[in-house]
């Protein structure tokens, strides 16, 4: 059975609010899927149906063919960092990770090792109550991937840290999805989410809006604006605007909307104008997030 996280018609409500509406999705191994969507969208009350951790109202989530509850060793299968600040604060980091690992049939020597990997070895055995967000963040991750589990999930993991831990965590989650792990990471870092992941989902209000890869969502759902300069710059607005195109300005350039940069070059061309450049620029994963889900943000801030 493929390590895949799936859904199909995932649907939880709380009383009377709906918080996840439907949900079809496969999370698939072999890249980092990022979890993207406004504050309120289901993000995290997913990821919770995922684990177990509450029920659906309707439709099923599996990880690796099975619900979590059936998964016989469910911590050699699938790690997951929900809340960093779910440790006992008297517990030592040390201590934390030992009493998972006894608990899963894991080696001891696993401890150290994970300790290792996420930059705890020097703070074992300090009490996690003293520890730093970022730090928790870190030992949150040491205990997703105790047991060295082929299925991981990140709820925010750059919470907290500084720009060194998140450079590293991109690094982890590509390594690890490298290796043919499924990584799934929710998180509001656009600009992180560019760097690191490959696929995206996008939710709001609980429903899909998106199932793509970066490139294919950029390419979907943004628009393209095209940047322009040339010798005759007046008369090169005069004729995109009359094509139907709205202009703003750049510097000494002309920034090109409604028209592909195609169409511009053949406009100028059968114009005799000649161009000095002639650029197409497509929105960041910020910009055509915030417009794709414009609709969907449950606290707006109003004028």
């Amino acid at each position: 059975m493929s390590d895949t996280i799936e859904a199909v018609g995932l649907t939880k409500r709380y009383g009377d609010q709906l918080a996840v509406d439907g949900l079809t999705f496969t999370v698939q191994p072999g890249r980092v899927t990022g979890f993207l969507g406004p504050n309120g969208a289901g993000k995290s009350t997913t990821m919770r149906l995922v684990l177990g951790l509450d029920a659906p109202t309707a439709g099923t989530v599996t990880v690796a063919g099975r619900r979590y509850a059936d998964l016989p060793r469910p911590l050699h299968t699938v790690g997951a960092l929900l809340d960093a600040r779910a440790v006992h604060p008297g517990r030592s980091a040390a201590n934390h990770l030992r009493a998972l690992a006894e608990t899963a049939g894991i080696p001891r020597g696993r401890v150290d090792e994970v300790l290792g990997i996420v930059g705890l070895a020097g703070v074992a055995g300090r009490r996690a109550g003293t520890f730093s967000l970022g730090m928790s963040q870190r030992l949150g991750i040491a205990a997703a991937l105790l047991g060295d589990p082929p299925v991981l999930m990140f709820d925010e993991p750059v919470n907290g840290l500084d720009p060194e831990g998140i450079r590293w965590i991109r690094t982890l989650m590509r390594g690890l999805a490298e290796e043919g792990r499924t990584v799934l990471v929710s998180s509001h870092l656009m600009s992180e989410m560019a760097l690191t992941a490959q696929h995206l989902l996008v939710i709001g209000r609980g429903r899909l809006l998106a199932d793509a890869s970066v490139e294919e969502f950029l390419h979907r759902h943004g628009t393209e604006t095209v940047l322009v300069r040339a010798g005759e710059q007046d008369g090169l607005a005069r004729l995109l605007r009359r094509a139907g195109a709205q202009l703003d300005t750049e510097d000494d350039a002309l920034l090109v909307h409604g028209l592909t940069a195609a169409e511009v070059g053949k406009l100028a061309a059968a114009d005799g104008i000649a161009l000095s450049e002639l650029t197409p620029r497509r929105g960041s994963l910020e910009d055509v997030f915030m417009a794709l889900t414009a609709d969907a943000v449950e606290y707006g801030v109003g004028a």
